[in-house]
Order: structure tokens, then C-alpha cells, then sequence
């Protein structure tokens, strides 16, 4: 994170990040490590703002994000081995114009990029079929482009000292393997309730999600196609969202509560391959998310720190057929989990600043279970984890932390769906340390 100032009037900023990770799977606990994914992200951001007066700043930016994901499967699993090796490439670059005005704050901007995948996808068949040859190995590469275009307004009216009314709208445009357009109108309001201080919260807004390039080529539709099985064109995810709020201020302590509804069309999943880590998008009919959440945070206390709280009731369950991507074609049912529903999630830490520029943070995590794929409506049992930080301020711009993940290294199964997300067990205790280095304050 670089930052450049020419003059006063113009701040150039430059955040740029690259990282690699490589993972050993093996297919079954006690399996000999036998796939292997391997993952890098970089991305860039070029920024310049110049101010051209205390009320009207102007920032252009320019963007660069390269991701891949290869996944190898091992050439013995049975009864199917995988191999897919992904890359995205995106450009793009933003204008945002913010005016300050006695009672109004405009934001006024235009964003877009343009993407480009490519992907290589393999499937070895092990099983028995294979081995009279009537199910020969599928190999395919695709290299699908696409790109967005938006442009938003958005304005916060001080209507009083103790109310604040905010109204926008965004309009965007996708071009891939579908050509989409967008409105998406977007209300609000804060009230602050005399004496006590209380502020209420309520918006409205709808959001556009463009869609996946992923799609079929080749001999991968001839496989998609060759039972009751086909491929639907992805659509964009359409969500209306309600949401309301209270904050109490309370001796220094601050409590908020909120309660969101989200109404989704066309809501992104996911579907593997067989046993393995390659998942193909898909598109449910709706899905219809609920949640109450409660966050509390302390004041400082003994000046050695600060508690925080947040706990949220949340459902989350899809209705309806599969409507873009890998489908069977089968008529929607009615309101079924999905895979990420947990009713009751909590976490519970403190942040503590030592003596001798020590500091220190504990966090514990509840989750009561996510939905029990193999049978609905149940959920799976309650799991627990304890994470812990430990570290030292050796100089103003030198600190060094470890930290601890899962310290009881308790294993819990998450999730057990085998239509959609697959196996999954939360990871194991882990330990790493950092050192972080500010070269100027």
C-alpha cells in the first residue's frame, strides 16, 4: 500500500497484493495425499484523487485482478478422476465524483471491466464402465470473455439534525454468454430519537449479481446431454433486500440490532463433479434469506482493552428448479434448506492491550449446525472453536503476532450435501505467524 502526494490538492495511491496457496487432498480420511489445488490471486489498484475544494473531490482509478484455481485429480480415484485448471483475467477503471452541499452528499460515478477466462477441463473414468471402453475420457478448454458496464447516483439529504433521508439508483450492463441490463433503485433513511440518542435505521434496495462465463463445449455437452441431463444459460442473481435497525448507546457501550430480509431470483449455487472439488455454477429458482443480529461492542476497559459480541438467527433456504446451469430438468418443490443454513451463529472475544506494548485477542465461535444434506429439514450437531492472538509492538512500524486457529483442533463435519457443495469439514488447528512493517506513518 503506496501513497503519493504531489501537492496537497492530489493524493496518488497505489494497493497491489499477490499470493499463492497449494493444497494436498486426500479423498477419504486416512487416504494417502492423492490431488493437489493450487490457487493464486494478484490484483492492483491505481487510484488519484484530487480535491478541488473541501467539497468536491474527483477519484480515477485503474484495476488489474488475475485469479487461478487448478485442480489435479490423482489418476487412480475411482470411480472418476478430475482434472480442471482455471484462470480470469480482469482490466477495469472507475470515475467517482463526491459533492459535499450544505444538506446534500452526491455520489456520482461510472464503473466497468472487462474479463477473460480460460479453462482446461479433464475427466479419466475408473470405474467399471470405463473398462470396456463405453465411456471414454472427456477432455475440452473453453476461453469464454465477457465484460460490465454501471453507472450509480447516490444521495444522502440531511433533512434534519435528528433525520437523514438517502436515495440512488444503479444501472448496469453484462455482456457474456447472456446480454443483461439492470435498474436497481435503492431508498433509506436514519432517525435519531431526541435525548436518547436511539438511531433507527431502515432501506430498500434491489442489487443485479452478474453471471459466470462458465458454459459447455464439445464433448462436455455430449456427457451433460447423454442421460436426462442439460445445460441452461446462466442469468444474473436479482435481490431485493429490506433491512432494519436500531443503535443504543449505553454507558460507552454501543448495542445494535437489525433484522434483513433477501428475496433472491435466479440465486447462484453450485453442483460438483462426482466426489471431487470441481463445481460447476448453477441458478435456483429463488432463495429467501432471514436473519436477526445483534451486535454489542465495549468501551474501553481498564484501558487494557475492549469486549465484542455478535450473535445472528439466520435462515437460509432456496425454492424451486434448477434454472441455469447442469439440470435434470425435474419441476421445483417447495422451500428446502440450502447448504450454508445455520440458525445460530455467535462469536464472543476481547481485544487486550498489554503492558510493555504486548497485546493480545481471544475470539470463541458457536455454530449450531449447518443444514443435514441427507436428511432435511434436521441440522447437523452444534460445533465450537477457539482462536487466539498473541504479538508485540517492537517499534511504531514493526509488530510481530502469532496466531492460533481451532486451538482444541476439534474436527466437526459442516456439511454433508451431496446435490450441492459436497463434503466438508472445518479446518484443522492451525498456527502462523506475521510480521507486519509500516515504512511511514
Amino acid at each position: 500500500d503506496l501513497i503519493y502526494e504531489p501537492s496537497t490538492s492530489d493524493e496518488v495511491r497505489l494497493v497491489a497484493q499477490s499470493r499463492a496457496d497449494q493444497y494436498e487432498i486426500p479423498n477419504a480420511p486416512g487416504d494417502m495425499l492423492d490431488d493437489v489445488q493450487r490457487e493464486a490471486d494478484t490484483f492492483a489498484v491505481l487510484s488519484w484523487a484530487h480535491t478541488f475544494d473541501p467539497s468536491v473531490v474527483l477519484t480515477s482509478s485503474l484495476l488489474y485482478h488475475y485469479n487461478s484455481a487448478d485442480y489435479e485429480g490423482g489418476p487412480g480415484d475411482f470411480p472418476i478422476s478430475t482434472t480442471d485448471q482455471r484462470s480470469s483475467t480482469y482490466e477495469g477503471a472507475q470515475e467517482d465524483l463526491r459533492l459535499q452541499l450544505e444538506r446534500n452528499h452526491l455520489d456520482i460515478g461510472v464503473v466497468g471491466f472487462a474479463q477473460q477466462d480460460n479453462e482446461s477441463f479433464h475427466l479419466l473414468f475408473n470405474g467399471a464402465r470405463a473398462l470396456d471402453g463405453s465411456v471414454p475420457a472427456i477432455a475440452t478448454a473453453i476461453q469464454p470473455s465477457g465484460g460490465l458496464a454501471a453507472a450509480y447516483l447516490q444521495d444522502t439529504f440531511r433533512a434534519a439534525e435528528w433525520l437523514s433521508l438517502s436515495a440512488g439508483v444503479r444501472q448496469t450492463h453484462f455482456e457474456g454468454n447472456v446480454t443483461e441490463n439492470a435498474t436497481d433503485p435503492r431508498l433509506g433513511l436514519a432517525l435519531t430519537l431526541p435525548r436518547l440518542d436511539w438511531v433507527l435505521t431502515a432501506f430498500w434496495g434491489k442489487y443485479y449479481q452478474a453471471p459466470p462465463l462458465e458454459t459447455l463445449s464439445g464433448p462436455l455437452v455430449q456427457y451433460a446431454t447423454s442421460g436426462d441431463t442439460g445445460f441452461l444459460p446462466l442469468r444474473g442473481e436479482r435481490d431485493t433486500a429490506r433491512q432494519f435497525g436500531l443503535t443504543i448507546p449505553i454507558g460507552g457501550w454501543q448495542v445494535e440490532a437489525d433484522y434483513f430480509v433477501t428475496q433472491a431470483k435466479n440465486f447462484f449455487d453450485h453442483n460438483p463433479i462426482g466426489n471431487s472439488n470441481v463445481f460447476f455454477p448453477l441458478t435456483d429458482q429463488g432463495a429467501l434469506i432471514k436473519a436477526y443480529e445483534l451486535t454489542v461492542r465495549s468501551p474501553p476497559l481498564w484501558r487494557y482493552g475492549q469486549a465484542h459480541l455478535a450473535y445472528s438467527n439466520q435462515t437460509a433456504d432456496g425454492f424451486g428448479g434448477i434454472t441455469g446451469g447442469l439440470t435434470d430438468f425435474e419441476p421445483g418443490g417447495g422451500y428446502y434448506a440450502l447448504d450454508h443454513d445455520q440458525r445460530n451463529t455467535l462469536n464472543v472475544g476481547f481485544d487486550a492491550n498489554l503492558p510493555r506494548r504486548f497485546f493480545a485477542s481471544l475470539n470463541l465461535y458457536y455454530g449450531s449446525g449447518f443444514a443435514n444434506g441427507d436428511a432435511p429439514p434436521s441440522h447437523l450437531p452444534g460445533h465450537v472453536e477457539l482462536d487466539l492472538t498473541a504479538g508485540r509492538k517492537l517499534t511504531d512500524g514493526l509488530s510481530l503476532a502469532v496466531t492460533a486457529l481451532n486451538v482444541t483442533n476439534r474436527r466437526l463435519l459442516t456439511d454433508n450435501s451431496l446435490t450441492f457443495g459436497g463434503v466438508h469439514w472445518n479446518a484443522p488447528f492451525q498456527i502462523y505467524a506475521e510480521l507486519r512493517y509500516r515504512f511511514r506513518y
